[in-house]
């Protein structure tokens, strides 16, 4: 999910340190058609109105939890269902989770879900409204595990002060991951937002709401604990 990467910059200029790395993932035909004819219908094009009119973009008035990185879509999309009286906005850039979430939505006729294949930085900083979120989910970002690469971990303390800026008063950001130094750099790092207090003492347990992922699963196999941070934005 999130490398360096220079899209269309100038030559010389500097290039930007992003989060993840635009793999060539296999994209499956039914994923390929998913992107190609659901889309237009469940995704959110580049060219509407910045910051979002959620009410716009959903058809109705209700809280939303910003989804970075939706992966595959079965976390988003079980959320979703077990929530409809919230809005989700999916973030993720590699299309074939893209088109696994769109087949998901599409399936399960969820009004409440809608698409975005974009940058997570960019869409907070330039599409979000500060104060509009009730939520924000970051379920298992990638830990860029090498030292040298921590640079590219998405939760800097730059970004989660932008991700604390979005929430409304008493909106909850959602961290889980599976490693455990990322864990605790990332709990260091939230605890030193000014905005955001900890709903828990250190680690939280796994609120019911979030459904077991593959990667957790996965990391469960592998003998990685699962860490879940639970933070909530004050009223300042």
């Amino acid at each position: 999910m999130p490398a360096m990467a220079d899209d269309g910059a100038a030559p010389g200029a500097r290039r930007a340190i992003r989060s993840y790395v635009l793999r060539q993932g296999r994209m499956s035909p039914a994923q390929q058609r998913a992107c190609d004819e659901l889309l237009p219908r469940y995704g959110v094009a580049p060219s509407v109105r910045v910051p979002l009119d959620f009410a716009e973009v959903f058809g109705r008035a209700a809280p939303v939890v910003l989804e970075i990185g939706s992966g595959m879509g079965e976390t988003t999309a079980a959320i979703a269902t077990a929530q409809p009286g919230t809005d989700f906005l999916a973030v993720e850039v590699h299309l074939p989770g893209v088109g696994a979430l769109l087949r998901r939505i599409d399936a399960s006729a969820l009004a409440n879900v809608r698409v975005l294949r974009q940058d997570a930085v960019a869409v907070v900083t330039t599409m979000i409204a500060p104060g509009s979120l009730a939520g924000i989910h970051v379920f298992f970002p990638d830990p860029w595990p090498k030292k040298r690469h921590h640079k590219r971990r998405l939760l800097q303390p730059a970004f989660v002060h932008e991700l604390a800026l979005r929430l409304a008063p008493g909106g909850v950001l959602h961290v889980a991951t599976d490693w455990d130094d990322y864990a605790q750099e990332a709990l260091a790092t939230l605890e030193a937002e000014p905005l955001l207090v900890n709903t828990a003492d250190g680690f939280a347990p796994r609120p019911a709401h979030r459904p077991l992922t593959r990667f957790e699963t996965r990391g469960m196999k592998l003998g990685h604990a699962v860490r879940d941070l639970v933070f909530r934005r004050g009223n300042a």
